[in-house]
């Protein structure tokens, strides 16, 4: 007989939009809470997340939803580390305010901007209101595409404050190639932990090399394989929220163990 133990749910929470100065509309989030966050007083990891309204659910994605609480309750069924889940939802300007630089000529980049709100306001007010654990080491920064391209800006920009990135299919491309330039000359200190991963199918399996450099660089910046950075070829990934739904518990092994 095969005895499996009961999927142990956190709770998904939205608390009031908020206004983010410079931008328009109200800032939706979303919050995962682990399962015995309202039972203990322990103190959790905390995760930043961009495009949350792709995170959980399937409604308004192009290839459904990644799912993410479904797959941090498995984690914490199986007693394994499950952290706070800050999601920041975009909508029309999703695209300025996740860009570094802009995508055309005469385009806006707003990402300086909103990282600058994240960590000024957004991560003060949820220090005081949840019970996060303290410092970089316990602070992640993720997303995928232009959130997979800004994870890795912010890591090497803020990497006082975030010493994790997930960085699923970032857009590497973005202004020809910049990141690698500002990637090359950002210090980074502490013990980092940095997971990378592209699609073999992505772009007609052109963008898939772009990462592999990126990967190389990282190794040449002296960050250890499988310790500080886990570099993940996909030879059937797309660039859908189908294919990080499939890769992301191995993310989270890797950033969490």
């Amino acid at each position: 007989m095969i005895i499996t133990k009961p999927l142990l749910s956190g709770r998904l929470h939205q608390p009031k939009p908020l206004r983010v100065p410079g931008f328009d509309g109200d800032r939706h989030l979303t919050l995962y809470l682990p399962h015995d966050y309202d039972q203990s007083k322990q103190h959790y990891p905390v995760a930043y997340m961009w495009d949350g309204q792709n995170l959980f659910g399937d409604r308004g994605s192009f290839a459904g939803g990644w799912h993410l609480h479904q797959a941090l309750d498995m984690r914490a069924t199986r007693g394994k580390t499950v952290p706070i889940v800050v999601a920041i939802h975009h909508g029309a300007t999703r695209e300025s305010e996740l860009v570094p630089w802009p995508v055309e000529e005469q385009g806006e980049a707003q990402a300086d901007a909103m990282l600058d709100w994240l960590i000024g306001t957004l991560m003060p007010m949820v220090e005081k209101d949840l019970r996060v654990l303290p410092g970089p080491d316990q602070t992640m920064i993720g997303g995928s595409s232009l959130g997979g391209l800004l994870s890795l800006y912010a890591f090497f920009r803020h990497n006082d404050h975030f010493g994790k990135a997930l960085c699923m299919s970032p857009s590497l491309w973005l202004a020809e190639g910049k990141i690698f330039e500002y990637v090359s000359k950002a210090r980074c200190g502490g013990d980092p932990r940095l997971y990378l991963d592209c699609g073999a199918k992505e772009a007609e399996g052109i963008v898939i090399e772009h990462a592999e450099w990126m990967a190389q660089l990282l190794e040449r910046k002296g960050f250890r394989k499988d310790h500080h950075y886990l570099w993940r070829p996909d030879l059937r990934g797309d660039h859908n929220e189908r294919a990080w739904r499939r890769r992301l518990p191995r993310a989270l092994h890797f950033l969490y163990g």
